[in-house]
């Protein structure tokens, strides 16, 4: 059996616990605040992040794991005898699975790592990572577990209730045109993560109608019953439970997490989400 180490990044938006549970090495991307830089989920927490957003006019920054750190880490695991799988954030987002792969090819025993562009983010990435560690579990090897990962990639879906739009304008994640619809009064924009970049998947009037669009979404798809969904948020305690009250009532195997601080930039606060694996 290969003695196999999973790695992923920071925007994973995984809990400690599930880090914890299944010894996840998580690479973190960087926060810079006016003149200071923070790693996400190490240096700085979402409640601070939140607390600075709200006072200061200064849009905070982010940027990607360098190749040296991905050297580094890889380095460690591959003197220790394991085998790398490392299910890196969309690269149409960041440079970070660029860097992964200048890392990689410095690397004698490159053909043991196994770096997958997951074209998703936050908890989109996080269902891919929960399966991976289920798949290791259950005695794949790397390539075997490489070669199911990738043939769930089209099939992790996501719905994200926003209250506001204007960060994810003022990052460059969505088009201005959509931030404006957002802006109207009453409306909601219910994005998704598609082809490894944010779009909007509907627009609706109210954040009942939100909720329900949302639920309405994962019963016409279907939850695969293997995989664990994950419900994200970001001070959103309203859509938080009438999703988490869905959730349980339709016995759906799921796990809260809360949005990091990298993503955290983007998204603003007032947040949330289901991202899932549909049948397949």
């Amino acid at each position: 059996m290969d003695k196999i180490k999973i790695i992923t990044v920071s925007t994973a938006d995984l809990n400690e616990d599930i880090i914890k549970k299944y010894d996840i090495e998580v690479l973190p991307l960087v926060v810079n605040i006016g003149e200071n830089t923070y790693l996400d989920g190490i240096d700085i927490k979402t409640p601070k992040l939140l607390e600075y957003m709200k006072v200061s006019e200064e849009f905070p920054t982010t940027s990607q794991v360098n190749p040296q750190r991905c050297l580094e880490c890889f380095e460690k695991y591959i003197h220790e005898g394991y085998k790398i799988l490392f299910l890196n954030m969309s690269s149409k987002m960041s440079g970070t699975y660029q860097a992964s792969c200048i890392a990689r090819d410095m690397i004698d025993k490159k053909e043991n790592i196994v770096i997958i562009d997951t074209l998703n983010v936050t908890s989109g990435l996080g269902v891919l990572v929960l399966k991976a560690c289920r798949l290791r579990e259950e005695g794949l090897n790397l390539y075997e577990i490489k070669k199911q990962i990738e043939e769930t990639i089209p099939h992790v879906k996501s719905a994200l209730i926003f209250n506001s739009l204007e960060n994810l304008v003022k990052g460059g994640r969505l088009s201005k045109t959509a931030g404006t619809i957002g802006g109207i009064l009453g409306i909601k924009l219910i994005l998704e993560i598609k082809d490894g970049e944010i779009s909007v998947m509907n627009k609706v009037r109210g954040t009942k109608k939100a909720v329900k669009t949302v639920l309405n979404y994962l019963d016409d798809l279907g939850v695969s019953h293997k995989d664990t969904a994950i419900l994200l948020h970001i001070d959103s305690e309203e859509v938080r439970c009438s999703l988490r009250t869905n959730l349980q009532n339709n016995n759906t195997n799921f796990i809260e997490c809360e949005v990091g601080c990298v993503v955290g930039t983007h998204s603003g606060a007032d947040a949330c989400g289901v991202f899932f694996i549909e049948k397949y």
